[in-house]
């Protein structure tokens, strides 16, 4: 019972030495406390600097690869500018006929023939026998025609719609046909036996026939084979033009252009 009460009466004693020992480092080392806890915040302070200084001399290179590129274009602009204003001098003496082609918006009215879904009456009279485009969601579509004063459209397939394509990126000539009944496929015929046709080369028309600007899309190769005399390619078009109820008929106002001939020819 002795060495019992001896033992608590120990440990009480220690633990008390304990706190005192405790109490006394708080009172007398709170220095070094804040100590550290001025050097936790000067480090932070210090961290945070030195990352936006980071971040800031990324800045700068940024804006100054931005500058960079800013100059060339500024090169470029002033070289495209004396360019033009060399023309725009020459120009002036040159009496040029004002050219505007048109553009007007055409409804169809029905089918010619019932069992013809590509000849298609449409809601235009036409001012003379000139053949125009067709149009259809930024791509060629087809031609109108001059039928007994009134305009017929034959669309992409017609056995009578043919117009000037340029294909791949040669530019190779070629005229647009039919590829027969019963397939939305086109072929671009007459194209020179020499030319480097691919699958995939994109076909525009060419304006050389003035039906057509130059660089309307008509569609991609899908084939391509050899004739005696001439490559023809079978190509797949952008636009079903069958199922369209409007076109854009174009009219580049070919009589207009041959004024602007005859006036180059009184020039020379």
């Amino acid at each position: 019972m002795k060495h019992l009460l001896f033992i608590f009466l120990f440990v009480a004693l220690s633990l008390s030495y304990l706190f005192e020992v405790d109490e006394l480092l708080v009172k007398h080392f709170t220095f070094f406390s804040n100590l550290k806890s001025m050097y936790v915040e000067k480090y932070i302070e210090a961290s945070e600097f030195f990352k936006k200084h980071l971040e800031h001399e990324k800045k700068i290179k940024e804006l100054e690869a931005q500058n960079l590129e800013l100059k060339e274009y500024k090169i470029l602009y002033n070289t495209v500018e004396t360019q033009l204003n060399t023309l725009k001098e020459f120009l002036i003496h040159v009496e040029i006929p004002e050219v505007k082609p048109q553009i007007e918006l055409v409804k169809v009215l029905s089918y010619v023939d019932f069992n013809d879904f590509t000849r298609v009456w449409l809601d235009k009279t036409p001012q003379d026998e000139k053949i125009l485009g067709l149009i259809s969601e930024n791509f060629a579509a087809g031609i109108a025609v001059n039928r007994n004063g009134k305009s017929v459209g034959l669309l992409n397939g017609n056995k009578d719609c043919t117009y000037a394509v340029f294909v791949g990126e040669a530019r190779s000539p070629g005229i647009v046909t039919t590829a027969g009944t019963g397939t939305d496929e086109l072929k671009v015929k007459f194209i020179p036996i020499w030319s480097d046709i691919n699958i995939g080369d994109e076909v525009i028309t060419s304006g050389m026939d003035n039906i057509f600007f130059e660089g309307l899309k008509v569609g991609k190769v899908l084939e391509v084979s050899e004739q005696a005399n001439m490559k023809v390619a079978t190509i797949k078009p952008y636009v079903n033009a069958l199922k369209k109820k409007y076109f854009y008929i174009y009219n580049d106002n070919y009589q207009q252009e041959q004024l602007i001939m005859q006036s180059h020819e009184k020039i020379q």
